[in-house]
Formats: structure tokens, C-alpha cells, sequence
């Protein structure tokens, strides 16, 4: 399975940016996907998550009420639409896909991973 995320830029504070991460390969094999971000000198964290066939979400506290995690199948793409971002939310986001073990917040748990797309958010 191969992953491109698309979709980072600068935006101001308040803003929305929608990110994208389009899957490729031996997608069939695709169980959950989800999206996590690291910042600078911090760990990676967990963002939200879909599982790919019941469109079922999971959310860090953080975001809840602001991002949403959303999937097309037919074109094999995960969306994480972000609203009301704050200076905090700025970080290198990445999409990540499991292949059976179940939607979980742990990076260890995902099989394969994007190359990463930076948010940039300007207070």
C-alpha cells in the first residue's frame, strides 16, 4: 500500500485547510486509516481515524468539534477537513493505514505511513 497526503499549507489562525491521502496499491487490504501529526521536538499524536468500510471515526480530544476525518471509497481517499485551526494544530500531518488490527491512537499500530504534508497555522 502506498500513500500520498496532499493538502498542507500557511493559513491564519481561524482558518480551514482540507487534507487529502490517497491511497494506492493493495488497498483491498485496508482496514482503518487515520491521520496523525508530530511538531517540532514533540512525539508523533494521534488525530483521527476512519475505519474504511463502516465510515466509523475516532477523534483526540483535541480536534473534536473542529476536524473531520471522512473516506471515499471509490476512490480509495481519506480527507481530514480542518476547521478553526489554532497556532497549536501547526505540525507535519500524516496519513497512516492498517491492515487488521483495528482502529487505535498508537502510531506502532498502523502498517504503512504517507511522506507527511506540514500545516502551517499564523497566530
Amino acid at each position: 500500500v502506498q500513500l500520498q497526503a496532499s493538502g498542507g499549507g500557511l493559513v491564519q489562525a481561524g482558518g480551514s485547510l482540507r487534507l487529502s491521502c490517497a491511497a494506492s496499491g493493495r488497498t483491498f487490504s485496508i482496514y482503518d486509516m487515520g491521520w496523525f501529526r508530530q511538531a517540532p521536538g514533540k512525539e508523533r499524536e494521534f488525530v483521527a481515524a476512519i475505519t474504511w468500510s463502516t465510515g466509523r471515526t475516532y477523534y483526540a480530544d483535541s480536534v473534536k468539534g473542529r476536524f473531520t476525518i471522512s473516506r471515499d471509497n471509490a476512490k480509495n481517499t481519506v480527507y481530514l477537513q480542518m476547521n478553526s485551526l489554532k497556532y497549536e494544530d501547526t505540525a507535519v500531518y500524516y496519513c497512516a493505514a492498517d491492515t487488521g488490527k483495528g482502529i487505535s491512537t498508537r502510531p506502532r499500530s498502523y502498517d504503512y505511513w504517507g511522506q507527511g504534508t506540514l500545516v502551517t497555522v499564523s497566530s
